[in-house]
């Protein structure tokens, strides 16, 4: 007859194989997701960024920042850096955008020179629920590679085949 101290170890043992072999399968499984859902994706965005641009556009355009300015225009760059949130693993893409503004009438800017100059800005868009979106968020005087590694520790950069 084994002793129950036998038995009681050969019962742990499983019980770990069985908790190492679920983490390597679910590991597995979830690294398979992440880049099959980065592919589609990454295809979405390129079939969806004008539209994407958009919808930036008007929001930023309405959103009164930054204060005493008025949105002009914005020439998108092909730049697109993709990254990942570290807390939540969210897929975002940084957008390279030159901005140009006015000054608000009667407003603090009116007669500042600097109001004239173009400005490098990385656009940011986020994919959620197997949709690409954005809240009109702009990351002033950077472009996305630089807006990635500024945000180190928030965003961890991801390998794409581009834009």
């Amino acid at each position: 007859m084994l002793s129950r101290s036998l038995i009681a170890a050969v019962a742990l043992a499983g019980v770990f194989g069985i908790i190492w072999f679920a983490r390597r399968f679910v590991g597995s499984w979830n690294a398979a997701r992440r880049q099959a859902e980065m592919v589609d994706a990454l295809k979405q965005f390129r079939m969806q960024r004008e539209l994407l641009e958009a919808k930036f556009y008007d929001l930023v355009r309405v959103s009164g920042k930054p204060r005493g300015l008025k949105w002009l225009d914005g020439d998108w760059q092909s730049e697109v850096t993709f990254a990942r949130a570290c807390d939540t693993g969210l897929l975002t893409a940084f957008v390279g955008l030159h901005i140009r503004f006015e000054a608000v009438e009667g407003g603090d800017m009116e007669g500042v020179a600097a109001v004239d100059t173009v400005r490098d800005a990385a656009a940011v868009f986020h994919y959620q629920r197997r949709r690409w979106g954005t809240s009109g968020r702009v990351l002033m005087n950077m472009n996305p590679a630089e807006a990635v590694t500024r945000l180190v520790g928030q965003f961890a950069p991801v390998i794409s085949g581009g834009s």
